[in-house]
């Protein structure tokens, strides 16, 4: 069957308000105001170093090394406060993994605080393959990272998941289908496109 790989943040999870929260109280502490829900959102997706680059660019200011590491201290005991997965992803996951897919993970997260999530939520059973940020030297939309995942994953067919171009990048540069879903934080376009997560094993079997 063929391996399913899915984004984490704006795909599998809505994690947004965890993260804008862990980040506002890393900007509170340098005295620069809250962010807002939208604007945290179009900083998601490149892991959490650029996300720090990027909410301390939107204030003039420039993040420093010791304001990552406040950030993955405060996140990894906040992780999953507010943090739940979209609406029909389980019962998705639940069709999936039971028609006989592999299902895998491919994050810019950081990997352990993607594990982490994962087993909090619940969904850590469905993936065999958890692919971090710091799991290999690239990131979404360098192919090779999601080669990492396919390869953990045993190869052969393949389709990748995701809200953000990064997904879709990553899938292309592999020549490997993907599907862009809706629910998420970012714009692009896949080969499919997915408005809710019951659609996704209906576009996973057309590929034959």
């Amino acid at each position: 069957m063929r391996a399913v790989v899915f984004d984490l943040d704006g795909t599998l999870i809505d994690s947004d308000p965890d993260i804008r929260a862990a980040l506002n109280r890393v900007l509170a502490a340098e005295n620069l105001p809250a962010l807002s829900n939208g604007q945290v959102q179009s900083m998601i997706g490149d892991g959490a170093k650029v996300l720090l680059d990027r909410g301390f660019a939107a204030h003039g200011a420039v993040a420093e090394p010791r304001h990552l590491a406040a950030f993955l201290a405060d996140y990894e005991v906040n992780a999953v406060v507010e943090t739940i997965p979209y609406p029909g992803m389980v019962e998705a996951l639940e069709v999936l993994a039971e028609a006989g897919h592999r299902l895998g993970v491919c994050t810019n997260k950081p990997s352990q605080a993607a594990r982490n999530v994962l087993a909090t939520l619940g969904l850590a059973r469905f993936f065999s393959i958890v692919t971090g940020g710091d799991s290999t030297p690239f990131r979404k939309p360098n192919p090779l990272h999601l080669a990492a995942t396919l390869e953990a994953l045993g190869g052969g067919e393949a389709v990748m998941i995701g809200d953000h171009k990064n997904d879709i990048l990553a899938a292309a540069g592999l020549g490997i289908p993907s599907i862009f879903v809706t629910w998420g934080y970012g714009q692009a376009e896949g080969d499919f496109i997915a408005d809710h997560p019951a659609e996704l094993p209906g576009l996973i079997a057309q590929m034959g």
